[in-house]
């Protein structure tokens, strides 16, 4: 009977439809002793399961090589904390669960960018401790948001901003033509958006290319007093390049669910502004994401172990070839 670790916090002894989807496939279910799982426990761990329902815990190749496992199936639309070519290499399959978490991610994106621009949680504060301010934000209807990376969840994006009477544009090396044309996005060049965008959202996966993607240049091409929004990566952003146009007023506010060090240090910089909202990489994660990644993510697994191939799931197709016995 195969054995598969179950290390997302969201799942921990939990007996949702992914337990079930795992039990019905015939694995046994195992979880970490604690959540978040420790390195010291998962390396032990990795060597005694055949698979992972994995959570953002990184899977370097020299983990992945002591360890016996076939398959790494990640709860979520990202897999930057895998080493995809050792996986690849050592014959582990790894999957993600595209179509889970657009909607929620899309939510969280503009719950940062309304709190930024209403003051919130900030305006909170001030009532429950007995002042009352009374300062004004701009408005946000009118403005422009550049959308860096226009696929699933920035599609998502597009008509919640809309909604909100604000002009998109993206720029994405991949955009869908046809999709921008058809939902009146304009297409453009990262430096066009940049220099045009009032607020910058950042929809792009991590990878080499990508990385400190938004970094000092970038930052004082963006207009002065726009604000920036990061629920994909924390490697897309310099941080410390951020927060000097934070604390200069170059820009007027972030919201961040992702950091370069996660969790993010109490003593990093930017839990002292208070021109930005944070959020504990939690945009993807609601009830009904939750429910439906982890049940993908099993889906995946027992596809995977089963002998068949979940090819909508798999981001390193090329390992099939060479799959671990």
């Amino acid at each position: 009977m195969p054995t598969v670790l179950v290390n997302p916090p969201a799942l921990f002894h939990g007996n949702g439809l992914f337990r079930g989807v795992l039990e019905q496939g015939g694995c046994r279910v195992v979880f970490p002793s604690k959540t978040p799982i420790q390195s010291d426990e998962l390396r032990t761990l990795v060597r005694q399961v055949d698979a992972v329902l994995a959570s953002v815990e990184p899977y370097t190749r020299d983990l992945m090589q002591s360890s016996t496992l076939r398959v790494v199936a990640r709860m979520g639309v990202g897999f930057d904390a895998v080493d995809l070519a050792a996986a690849t290499d050592l014959g582990i399959v790894v999957t993600t669960t595209p179509g889970t978490v657009e909607e929620s991610v899309a939510e969280s994106a503009l719950a940062l960018l309304l709190g930024v621009f209403r003051g919130y949680p900030g305006r909170d504060a001030e009532v429950r401790t007995g002042k009352w301010s009374r300062r004004s934000f701009p408005r946000l209807a009118g403005k422009t948001i550049g959308l860096v990376g226009l696929g699933r969840i920035g599609k998502h994006m597009v008509p919640r901003c809309q909604g909100l009477k604000l002009t998109v544009i993206a720029c994405d090396p991949c955009a869908d033509e046809n999709y921008a044309l058809e939902n009146n996005v304009r297409l453009c060049s990262l430096d066009e958006l940049l220099a045009t965008a009032d607020i910058v959202s950042l929809h792009a996966p991590a990878m080499p290319a990508t990385r400190h993607l938004i970094n000092a240049h970038a930052l004082t091409r963006m207009k002065r007093g726009s604000v920036l929004l990061n629920t994909s990566r924390g490697a897309l952003v310099d941080e410390a390049a951020l927060v000097e146009a934070l604390r200069s007023g170059h820009l007027m506010g972030a919201g961040l669910d992702v950091f370069e060090q996660e969790p993010l240090p109490t003593s990093s910089p930017l839990v002292k502004l208070d021109n930005v909202f944070l959020m504990p990489h939690i945009a993807g994660l609601d009830d009904q994401s939750k429910e439906d990644s982890s049940r993908l993510a099993a889906e995946c697994i027992v596809e995977v172990l089963s002998g068949r191939w979940p090819a909508q799931c798999v981001v390193n197709p090329e390992v099939r070839s060479r799959l671990r016995k």
